[in-house]
């Protein structure tokens, strides 16, 4: 038997023991309580944005600024408004950690891991480099929740792609 990660051969992830699962659920929760960016920027934002779960009727607007030359602008800050569930909140609390400081190709890269963690599949950027998205994994054993992990994302990405 070896020590090698069954995600970097490829194959499904290991399932969550109880107090994994726990552990992840406990920070998604901290983020929600003590959501990061929520609020207003307080500034005159480049960009805003909302996206929308037509399945609960939940929504997340997303204001950014940018700073750089076009075709390399960075995120400088982004912030989110949304009285959205807990997971909603949370994700959107860690993609402005996330966010700050990176171009939209970056922030692309990192919605594309989540969708795959979300998932349940595998993802080839170690845990460092994803931050607190490995918290989401526990969302992969509950299905009818992605769409509220992803939400503020899509969000970023139409502000994003407005900002250009």
């Amino acid at each position: 038997m070896t020590d090698e990660n069954p995600t970097a051969r490829g194959g499904p992830p290991p399932a969550p023991s109880a107090t994994g699962e726990a552990l992840y659920q406990e920070r998604i929760l901290e983020y929600f309580r003590h959501p990061r960016g929520k609020g207003s920027l307080p500034v005159r934002p480049d960009a805003v944005a909302t996206a929308h779960n037509r399945l609960c009727g939940e929504e997340v607007t997303v204001t950014i600024t940018l700073d750089g030359p076009p075709g390399g602008q960075r995120v400088r800050d982004v912030r989110f408004l949304s009285d959205g569930c807990s997971i909603t909140q949370a994700s959107a609390s860690m993609m402005t950690e996330l966010a700050a400081g990176r171009t939209a190709e970056e922030i692309a890269a990192l919605a594309a891991d989540l969708r795959r963690i979300v998932h349940g599949e595998p993802v080839a950027a170690p845990d460092d480099a994803l931050g607190p998205l490995v918290n989401l994994r526990a969302i992969a054993r509950v299905p009818a929740r992605i769409p509220c992990a992803l939400l503020a994302w899509e969000a970023l990405a139409s502000a994003l792609g407005a900002s250009r």
